[in-house]
């Protein structure tokens, strides 16, 4: 499917290629200027939210699985658990040009602004 709504897409589940739960889309950071969805907020890790991290994963380095109606994301559980997140209450500036380079960089993404 080529259109699907935000509140569709959050709370989906991300997996890897190889099953495995990476978390689910928290919320979607929309670039207003190019109206392009620029990240999806994922949650990793702890239970019931508590010890939990929050992670922005360029929309594409997503893949979507209509199949298994789930996002599948190239990484492993173990590089999420060392990659550098941010909680609930303390967001990155998503408007910084060099943190966004860094994540695209992390994921191997083109960033979306070029």
């Amino acid at each position: 499917m080529s259109l699907l709504s935000a509140g569709s897409i959050q709370g989906t589940s991300v997996n890897n290629p190889a099953g495995e739960s990476l978390g689910d889309i928290k919320d979607l950071m929309i670039d207003l200027p190019s109206g392009r969805v620029a990240y999806a907020v994922v949650e990793f890790g702890g239970l019931f939210g508590i010890g939990s991290k929050l992670f922005a994963v360029p929309m594409l380095a997503l893949k979507q699985d209509a199949v298994n109606k789930c996002f599948i994301l190239d990484a492993t559980q173990a590089s999420l658990e060392n990659t550098e997140g941010f909680d609930k209450d303390h967001w990155p500036d998503f408007a910084d040009r060099t943190w966004q380079t860094k994540v695209h960089e992390h994921y191997k993404t083109s960033p979306y602004w070029m």
